[in-house]
């Protein structure tokens, strides 16, 4: 039989991977914007490659975070 504790971790895990996932589908599910939503400049093809539904410039994202973090 198990106790109160075991389920309490099973359901943790359950809910940390259905998190990941839902993560997980949203990075891969939108398109890059082909400019920076703040500043309008262009953000570079690389960054749009590896950060898929990117919509920021790696130097206004860096900001929005650092704003977001206060």
């Amino acid at each position: 039989m198990t106790d109160i504790f075991d389920q309490a971790q099973a359901l943790e895990l359950r809910q940390r991977e259905e998190a990941l996932a839902r993560q997980a589908a949203k990075q891969r599910g939108g398109a890059s914007f082909s400019h920076c939503e703040d500043c309008g400049d262009e953000i570079p093809p690389l960054r749009r490659e590896k950060a898929a539904g990117c919509t920021r410039c790696a130097p206004c994202q860096s900001d929005h975070e650092k704003a977001s973090r206060r």
